[in-house]
């Protein structure tokens, strides 16, 4: 195999699940893509929300309209961003999903809060 030992491995050839290391494309993109998913879902819902009404209600003025709901979001989300403890949690997280998956064949769903005011 042309990938490195750990990753090409185990039960369905599709890495071994206890393996621990990660590559670059998860460390830099998958990781801090549900570090941000997870804080605009479930830590900055509220702030989410308010922006998102605040969007419907100006409709093309929420440029200057909506400056201090979006400054608010943004400054959750970069405070969650940047938490050490987050990232951990986000990464310990998709470390036991990419076992699961790498056992089984099938990644576990995440699973997403419907919220009004986010469309994906």
């Amino acid at each position: 195999s042309v990938l490195p030992e750990g990753f090409s491995g185990g039960p369905l050839g599709l890495g071994e699940p206890d393996d621990r290391r990660l590559r670059n494309v998860e460390k830099e993109i998958l990781i801090p893509q549900r570090m941000r998913d997870r804080a605009r879902d479930e830590k900055c819902t509220q702030l989410v929300e308010k922006f998102g009404v605040c969007c419907k209600k100006q409709g093309l003025l929420l440029p200057f309209l909506c400056q201090k709901e979006n400054k608010a979001l943004k400054a959750c989300l970069v405070e969650w961003y940047n938490k050490p403890e987050f990232r951990k949690e986000c990464t310990e997280q998709y470390l036991a999903e990419r076992s699961h998956f790498r056992e089984t064949g099938v990644w576990k769903k995440q699973r997403k809060k419907e919220s009004a005011t986010y469309v994906r």
